[in-house]
């Protein structure tokens, strides 16, 4: 995996020009957000679906 500051370097760098720092912000966000979530997949820290289910009607 990327590091973090090429990570989000190549992600700012396929943003346009004009875009601003709410922009910036949400998409470094959401690029975080997906390795996080890849990385949980990797470790198999995941909810089957049965799970989810069963968690949720517990509620």
């Amino acid at each position: 995996m990327l590091a973090v500051k090429q990570a989000a370097l190549n992600t700012i760098n396929k943003l346009p020009e004009d875009a601003d720092i709410d922009e910036i912000m949400y998409q470094l966000y959401v690029v975080d957000k997906i390795q996080k979530a890849q990385q949980a997949v990797e470790q198999q820290r995941v909810l089957s679906s049965e799970d989810l289910k069963r968690e949720i009607d517990s509620w």
